[in-house]
């Protein structure tokens, strides 16, 4: 983990050396373009975890059939659904490795940011924040955080899920925008920044149709 908070540190001060070659010299967009750069390294697995969000959402109904069906018989619940899988080419692991990856991705950006050395201090502002090092004063960044994580949730929520996926729904970005208080802002702008874009990627793919008509696909 402490290679990649060096890595990181590293790319985060080139990029913000960047930014003075182009007369705009701001840690916050080195921040921002780090952010952009992840993404589009990210793109085409991000792709394949939202098409497979998608395709999860279609055979929703079908699953709910089958609870229902097998209610009291977990074995053939379990080969039901393993079959529906197969029929339509959906692999529910398949959104599993974006996430992974950007865990130590935020630990190491979350330590790398505390123990950053802005200099001059100056250009570690954004807007209202004194300091990209420290958390958000005025919580607007927690609170966009929390928004983004919502509206990204919603685009993947199947729509009249209810129990658990409903609470979960409404808890984890306000769980997630509680706990981003206490992190460094420049953190938070990375969030902000990632989900936004994940949002948009997201509504992207849902308006587009899968492989065929009437076809759903998780690859």
């Amino acid at each position: 983990m402490s290679s990649l908070v060096v890595f990181v540190t590293d790319v985060i001060f080139s990029l913000y050396e960047f930014t003075k070659t182009i007369g705009m010299p701001s840690y916050a967009l080195a921040i921002i373009i780090l952010t952009i750069i992840l993404k589009l390294i990210l793109y085409p697995l991000s792709v394949k975890q939202m098409k497979s969000v998608k395709s999860m959402q279609l055979i929703q109904p079908k699953m709910q059939e089958l609870q229902k069906k097998y209610k009291n018989d977990k074995e053939k619940l379990n080969m039901a659904v393993m079959d529906l899988y197969k029929k339509y080419n959906v692999n529910p692991m398949a959104g599993c490795l974006p996430v992974l990856i950007q865990i130590p991705i935020l630990f190491a950006l979350f330590r790398a940011l505390s123990q950053f050395t802005f200099e001059p201090l100056e250009h570690a502002t954004f807007f209202w924040i004194a300091n990209l090092s420290n958390p958000d004063p005025y919580y607007i960044l927690p609170v966009l955080v929390g928004l983004a994580t919502f509206l990204q949730s919603k685009l993947t929520t199947p729509s009249g899920a209810g129990g658990q996926q409903a609470m979960m729904l409404y808890f984890m970005p306000l769980f997630i925008g509680w706990v981003s208080m206490k992190f460094p802002a420049g953190l938070c702008l990375y969030w902000v920044v990632f989900n936004a874009l994940g949002v948009i990627q997201q509504a992207i793919i849902n308006r587009q149709p899968l492989a065929g008509k009437g076809e759903v696909s998780g690859k």
